[in-house]
C-alpha cells in the first residue's frame, strides 16, 4: 500500500506546475496568431488607393447650370404634418418651392391650396419608419413633384425644392 501512495504523490506534484513544452508550444501559437492578423489585416505599403484623380488627369467638360435665368422659385407656405395614428408626437416641418419658367409664378400661388393638399395627404399616407431611412429623401421629392406635376400641368411645374425639413 505504500507504494501506491507514492505514485499518487507523484502525480499530484507534475500537474499543477505543467511542462516547459507547454509553455513553448503556447509561444509558439500565440505568436504565430499575431504574425497572421499583421500579415493578412494590415493592407502592404504598394497598394494603390481609390483616390479622386488629378486635376490633369480629369477630362474638362462643360456642366450645364441647373439653375437657369429663365427659372423662378415660388415658395410655397410651411406645412406641419403629424406623422403616425399615435396621439401628436411626431411631425414633419417643410418648406418647398416649385421651380417653374418665369410668367407663371401667379398660377402656382393661386393653385397653392391645392399643392398643400396634394402634399399633405402623401405626407400622411408615409410611415415613421420610411423617414428614417436614407433612401427615402430622394423618393420623397420625387414624389412631391409628382403631385405638383398633376395639380399644375407639367408645362408649369419643373420640379420641386425642398428647402427645409424637419422631423420631430
Amino acid at each position: 500500500m505504500a507504494k501506491e501512495t507514492d505514485t499518487s504523490n507523484d502525480q499530484a506534484e507534475k500537474k499543477p506546475g505543467g511542462s516547459l513544452v507547454n509553455w513553448a508550444i503556447l509561444a509558439v501559437v500565440s505568436a504565430a496568431c499575431s504574425f497572421a492578423v499583421v500579415f493578412f489585416l494590415f493592407p502592404s505599403a504598394n497598394t494603390e488607393s481609390a483616390a479622386c484623380p488629378a486635376p490633369e488627369q480629369v477630362a474638362s467638360t462643360k456642366v450645364e447650370p441647373l439653375a437657369r435665368e429663365e427659372l423662378s422659385y415660388v415658395q410655397l407656405d410651411e406645412l406641419l404634418v403629424t406623422i403616425g395614428n399615435e396621439p401628436a408626437t411626431r411631425f414633419v416641418k417643410l418648406n418647398t418651392s416649385i421651380v417653374t419658367e418665369k410668367g407663371n409664378e401667379k398660377k402656382i400661388t393661386e393653385a397653392q391650396p391645392m399643392l398643400s393638399d396634394a402634399f399633405i395627404s402623401y405626407l400622411r399616407s408615409v410611415e415613421l419608419s420610411d423617414f428614417e431611412t436614407a433612401g427615402f429623401y430622394p423618393r420623397m421629392r420625387e414624389q412631391l413633384g409628382r403631385r405638383a406635376e398633376l395639380v399644375l400641368g407639367s408645362d408649369t411645374s419643373q420640379g420641386v425644392l425642398i428647402t427645409e425639413f424637419l422631423l420631430r
